[in-house]
C-alpha cells in the first residue's frame, strides 16, 4: 500500500480518528521515510477497542491481556499499543518518529532493523 492507498483507507475507516494512531510501516509511508507497507497496523484506545468488540469483530487476547483485531482486509488493530507521543500528519493521529523508532526496536525483526536506519536516514535529512 502506497501513501494515497492509506490515507483512502483510513478515511474509510468509520470510526473516531480521536481513538486510533497510526504505527508501523504505515506510520513510516505517511512520514515519507518508506514507499509502501503491506498492511496499516493501528493503535487504538480501551474505547474503540470495546466498540468493536460490541460491533462484532473477532479478536485475540495479547500476553498483556489486551486486544487485537483484524479489520478488513488490510487493517490490525491492537489495543493501546503507543509509544511516546502521537503526531498528526494528513489529518490523522501517527505515532511520532521517536516513538516509532522506540517501537521497531522492540520488535528486533531484521527489517525492523532496517526500518530503523531508514528512520534514522530520514531524520538526519
Amino acid at each position: 500500500m502506497n501513501k494515497q492507498a492509506i490515507l483512502s483507507s483510513l478515511s474509510a475507516f468509520p470510526y473516531d480518528r480521536n481513538e486510533y494512531w497510526v504505527i508501523t510501516g504505515a506510520a513510516m509511508v505517511l512520514y515519507d521515510t518508506r514507499e509502501q507497507t503491506a498492511d496499516i497496523d493501528l493503535g487504538c484506545s480501551g474505547r474503540l477497542a470495546d466498540l468493536l468488540e460490541a460491533d462484532g469483530y473477532l479478536f485475540r487476547r495479547m500476553e498483556d491481556g489486551k486486544r487485537w483485531f483484524k479489520y478488513g482486509e488490510h487493517i490490525e488493530l491492537f489495543e493501546g499499543w503507543l509509544r511516546d507521543a502521537i503526531e498528526t500528519v494528513n489529518g490523522f493521529h501517527i505515532i511520532s518518529i521517536n516513538g516509532l523508532i522506540e517501537m521497531k526496536q522492540g520488535l528486533g525483526r531484521d527489517k525492523d532493523k532496517r526500518d530503523v536506519e531508514l528512520i534514522k536516514a530520514f531524520i538526519d535529512r
